[in-house]
């Protein structure tokens, strides 16, 4: 009986999407049926959420979807969490959120202008519909399995893991909420020219949606990130993965729509800029759901692995993308301020935000291209490549470290032209320590490493240089409010980001070494000796649990206890590494591969130190809290009706 109130609440939500769609775009419709349809749209959607919940909860092995991811061992908190943990139940959970963000979005546009928000919601409609109707026809969780099955196939081990609980919510938070700017513009697109003289209202109250989405995304990157390092067992945090790339372009994609928004209300300039990246950073969202759904590549990452699922997706994709662009070629007009469009030149803020947009967009192209050209000769037949991180370390770097030194300068200029003497007097000190930070940190990283990387050096000199100018700024601007501590911390968090990939990845060492019980080696400075294996039960696997001691002067001797674990019906051995974290250095053990016959034999262990890997992460978060900092100024909060 659950599938079926879930299937039919499916149905349901098809038909209130497509009464928004419907109300929300035809100018004949009653002015309140889009909002009873969203109301309709989303209550049918949390109920057959609800619905799968129930099924998990209840090990309904009548279910397809259920058996294929959940048995009665499995802990309830993967069973709840084994709702997304494949790929119709991650598809159902992506249009709850869509449905989501709609309802906030078209309730606080509506405040301020009522007819742009009923035809955002009309846009927010269409777009639900092709999703909806993707999950019925080819990703229906509630498809019914007769005769029932006695047990479940149980969750992929490699998800059984916190990281299922909070990694898919929140990246797909930030992924679906690229819909709300695409939505907004291609509205605006729609609807009639506003009176001359009026406030563009629309711009202003985009803002704190677009850093929403931001916060989100980055989080789910980040935490994306630290599980795989942790749970992998092969103690990298980026791999340069197709789905890690599926994220990071609709990442780059809002960063650079972030501050194009910022220049877009304060001057009304770069009003294109707004259309082109709105559109780009929602149809790279989708393009990453082809990527991780269509089963055309293989990573750990990937769900699915059905050809028709993947066309479809493709047809989504490619809809969506030259109908905006179409629109937006006809349109853009509807985008520019109704006020005279200020002059600038490329020596002010506005000029450096031009050339940030366009390094985060060769960025996001260099991405592409490496994602996208090994899957265009496997399909043309012309064979099979591989792009991995020697290409896009290589191209990447000469994008990304000119970024450091645009948020550096950045905020200290003027709007529409630089005055040369007073930037010179405000950024003196930052270039006075900046220089002292190259001619110590060579001095320094020989000392402790024993060599000096040109390219670290490079790296952390700049940012030392933004933490430098980023402190300055926030301290001589310290009643600028939630803005300019949000931009502040944001910027920060790219310099702490860019120190530890800057340190890890010159100054990491890794090295396997083979251990039998007993064995000593050094790790770093320390000692390590191995005791041995011990076989142990688990909620729902079996483990072989390593015991080792590491000795380090001047602190207790600590125990680390890495694992092997199987997990029933799987051949696939998990590893659970044991890490010694550090603010400025992780030590990493994992065990690789049995050298013996039995558990007391010889293993292969993976012994790694990496210098400041917990800056990587900690820079992510610092970002996504400038996001969320600066979403929260108060002019956003100003209820001014409009339209």
């Amino acid at each position: 009986m659950i599938g079926e109130l879930g299937h039919f609440s499916l149905i349901l939500a098809l038909v209130g999407a497509v009464y928004q769609a419907v109300a929300g775009l035809l100018p004949q419709a009653p002015a309140r049926l889009h909002r009873a349809a969203i109301d309709l749209h989303a209550l049918c959607l949390v109920a057959a959420f609800v619905a799968l919940t129930a099924a998990f909860v209840q090990n309904d092995f009548t279910l397809v979807y259920v058996v294929q991811h959940s048995n009665r061992d499995l802990p309830l908190a993967y069973r709840m969490a084994g709702v997304w943990g494949g790929h119709e139940g991650s598809m159902l959970l992506w249009t709850l959120i869509l449905v989501g963000w709609t309802l906030v979005a078209e309730r606080s546009l509506a405040r301020r202008d009522a007819t742009h928000a009923r035809h955002m919601a009309g846009v927010l409609g269409v777009v639900s519909v092709a999703m909806l109707m993707f999950v019925l026809f080819t990703s229906n969780p509630f498809i019914r399995l007769l005769p029932a099955a006695q047990e479940g196939q149980s969750l992929n081990p490699l998800l059984q893991d916190p990281g299922l609980v909070f990694h898919p919510p929140l990246l797909y938070m930030g992924y679906v909420g690229t819909v709300v700017p695409f939505a907004a513009v291609l509205a605006r697109m729609l609807s009639p020219a506003a009176p001359g003289g009026t406030p563009e209202l629309w711009v202003r109250w985009l803002r704190p949606f677009t850093l929403w989405a931001f916060t989100f995304l980055t989080l789910g990157i980040a935490l994306g990130s630290w599980w795989a390092y942790y749970e992998l067992g092969w103690g990298g945090w980026w791999f340069w993965d197709p789905v890690e790339n599926a994220s990071l372009m609709p990442w780059l994609a809002l960063a650079a729509l972030v501050h194009v928004l910022a220049v877009r209300e304060q001057r009304g300039v770069m009003a294109l800029w707004t259309g082109v990246l709105s559109i780009s950073a929602f149809t790279l969202s989708l393009l990453g759901t082809f990527l991780v759904r269509s089963g055309v590549l293989t990573s750990v990452h990937a769900f699915a692995s059905d050809p028709r699922r993947g066309s479809v997706m493709l047809v989504l994709v490619a809809s969506t993308l030259v109908v905006s662009f179409l629109l937006l070629s006809a349109r853009a007009a509807r985008l520019m301020p109704v006020r005279a469009v200020p002059v600038y030149n490329v020596w002010s803020r506005e000029g450096l935000v031009s050339v940030n947009n366009v390094l985060l967009l060769a960025s996001c192209a260099t991405v592409l291209l490496g994602t996208l050209y090994p899957l265009a000769m496997d399909a043309l037949a012309l064979g099979k490549i591989s792009v991995g991180p020697p290409y896009f370390d290589a191209v990447m770097m000469p994008l990304m470290l000119p970024l450091l030194l645009l948020a550096a300068v950045g905020p200290w200029l003027t709007w529409a032209a630089v005055d040369a003497t007073r930037l010179w007097l405000q950024l003196r000190a930052t270039l006075a320590l900046t220089l002292l930070a190259a001619v110590v940190l060579p001095v320094g990283l020989g000392a402790v490493y024993g060599r000096v990387s040109p390219l670290a050096v490079v790296g952390l000199v700049l940012a030392a240089g933004l933490l430098v100018s980023t402190a300055l700024h926030a301290w001589r601007h310290r009643r600028g409010g939630a803005m300019v501590w949000g931009m502040s911390l944001a910027h920060a968090g790219v310099a702490v980001f860019a120190v530890g990939v800057s340190m890890v990845n010159t100054y990491g060492v890794e090295r396997d070494v083979q251990l039998a019980p007993g064995d000593t080696t050094a790790l770093a400075e320390c000692s390590l000796r191995f005791d041995g294996v011990t076989p142990v039960k688990g909620t729902n696997y079996d483990s072989l649990q390593a015991s080792f001691d590491l000795s380090c002067p001047g602190v207790a001797p600590l125990k680390l206890m890495p694992e092997k674990r199987s997990y029933p019906g799987s051949a696939m051995p998990m590893t659970e590494s044991a890490i010694v974290w550090g603010v400025t250095r992780d030590m990493y053990v994992a065990m690789a591969d049995m050298v013996g016959t039995g558990p007391s034999g010889p293993w292969m262990v993976r012994l790694q130190v990496k210098p400041f890997m917990r800056w990587v992460w900690g820079g992510a978060v610092l970002m996504a809290l400038g996001g969320l900092v600066a979403s929260l100024a108060r002019r956003y909060r100003l209820k001014v009706q409009h339209g």
